[in-house]
């Protein structure tokens, strides 16, 4: 009888000490949301510093921070609609169209049409949530590339905005008294010894982020757009509707900037047709501090933690640069400040990102 030979041995791997993850502490935190959002978190502290010297307490002041906030409140919360469509793979270039737009049919509801706050409210969020239904048919249905769709649909929304009332604004008496849910109110406890705060801070912001915020970490359909927007061919072999969950991310940042439109009616009290598009418009400045969030531009990684601390130094950076330059210098130097801090950010977070690794 023949003697069996010995089953081979299984192979092992072995790993060199360079390619082992250190479990150190510093690793740890900056393989979390810390180390992803370590280049944010330093700009806006040496922003804070540079600004305190440059112009004094004046950068510092409540006054100045309060503007912040309210400013904050428009283009924070458009960045994070933003999120929804950039995480599935996609661009949405006609966000500020669609708050010209939904500004324009929250004018008529609530300013001549006699319609109450609430129902008007609605109205505008479910006329921008339909334009965004627009958006994702012809990107997740009908498969137009996501930049020539949007585009499209901007022009158009832009055009409707300026000829549905004939190129001018609705500032009927129930608009201009509608900036009073702008105003700032004392906080409890201890609102006694701090100035009062924007009452949209609590209202608008803070509601949003929360609940955008569970829906992407917290929810099936926030792990069903992750995957999608890192690969959506793996993930319709998964068994994942690819296509209904992209087209439910342009929805819903259609339906922010439905909400978006109404605060902007508010702070002009004025629904103005170039609301969303003016100057530099809502779209670019959106995807730029979505970019600058950590949100990847080719889809699939993204925290809302980081779209919220980029909206804070951009719009901290804009107002430092308007303090220091006189007329309209500054808002000239802006946009070189901006892209100078997106290289910075994203080379700073793409260096913690190889080194010490990086999720969703």
């Amino acid at each position: 009888m023949s003697e069996q030979s010995p089953a081979p041995a299984p192979a092992t791997t072995v790993v060199e000490p360079s390619q082992r993850p250190s479990g150190g502490l510093a690793s740890r935190l900056l393989s979390g949301a810390a180390g992803r959002n370590l280049g944010l978190i330093i700009a806006l502290l040496l922003l804070i510093v540079v600004g305190w010297i440059t112009a004094g307490s004046t950068f510092m002041n409540f006054e100045n921070m309060l503007t912040i906030i309210r400013f904050a409140s428009i283009i924070g919360v458009i960045s994070i609609g933003m999120t929804f469509v950039i995480c599935g793979g996609g661009i949405d270039l006609s966000v500020g169209a669609i708050v010209s737009l939904a500004g324009m049919i929250f004018g008529f509801a609530y300013g001549e049409w006699g319609w109450g706050l609430i129902p008007a409210i609605l109205l505008t969020a479910a006329f921008g949530a339909l334009c965004g239904a627009l958006n994702g048919f012809l990107v997740a249905y009908v498969g137009f590339p996501a930049l020539i769709a949007t585009l499209a649909t901007f022009y158009g929304f832009k055009s409707l905005a300026i000829v549905i009332n004939n190129q001018s604004p609705i500032s009927t008496p129930p608009i201009q008294n509608l900036f009073s849910i702008t105003r700032s109110v004392e906080l409890p406890v201890f609102g006694a010894y701090v100035p009062d705060v924007p009452l949209g801070l609590f209202t608008f912001l803070l509601p949003t982020v929360l609940v955008v915020w569970l829906l992407l970490a917290r929810t099936t359909y926030g792990r069903r757009l992750y995957a999608v927007g890192t690969n959506d061919v793996a993930g319709r072999w998964a068994g994942i509707p690819v296509r209904g969950t992209r087209f439910k991310a342009y929805v819903y940042a259609g339906l922010i900037s439905g909400l978006v439109a109404v605060v902007t009616v508010a702070q002009f009290a004025s629904a103005r047709p170039d609301a969303g598009v003016s100057g530099n418009g809502m779209a670019l400045p959106a995807i730029t501090i979505a970019v600058l969030g950590g949100v990847a531009i080719t889809g699939g990684i993204g925290r809302v933690a980081g779209v919220v601390l980029a909206t804070l130094l951009i719009v901290w950076l804009n107002a430092g640069i308007l303090l220091a330059f006189v007329g309209n210098e500054g808002s000239q130097y802006q946009l070189l400040a901006l892209g100078a801090v997106l290289i910075f950010a994203a080379l700073l977070n793409g260096l913690t990102t190889r080194r010490y690794g990086g999720s969703r």
